[in-house]
């Protein structure tokens, strides 16, 4: 199993990353306080760190997929519903990778 971690707030979120140095990042692009879950990647990014990090993002957001990847240090954005049994799919492989 995989010991999960969760933050009320993109300040309690860049606070715990900080603290904690967690193995994968999911953030939900809609936050409260720093405006987005694109400001938080930018945020977590900026940092120099190579944790992959995915926002969740409902097919309403509007969000440039071809360059915010990239442009934010994204690992991925994830189309929110997610199956449960993608999301754990999604998790072991990017352990597998190293």
């Amino acid at each position: 199993g995989y010991e999960v971690q969760s933050a009320a707030s993109g300040m309690e979120g860049l606070r715990f990353y900080k603290d904690q140095k967690p193995d994968l990042v999911l953030l939900d692009l809609m936050m409260e306080e720093i405006d987005s879950g694109t400001n938080l990647a930018q945020a977590l990014h900026a940092l120099g760190e190579t944790v992959p990090i995915y926002i969740l993002s409902s097919t309403g957001d509007s969000l440039n997929l071809a360059t915010s990847c990239q442009d934010l240090g994204l690992t991925g954005i994830l189309q929110k519903p997610i199956a449960p049994d993608r999301l754990l799919s999604l998790v072991a492989a990017n352990f597998a990778k190293g």
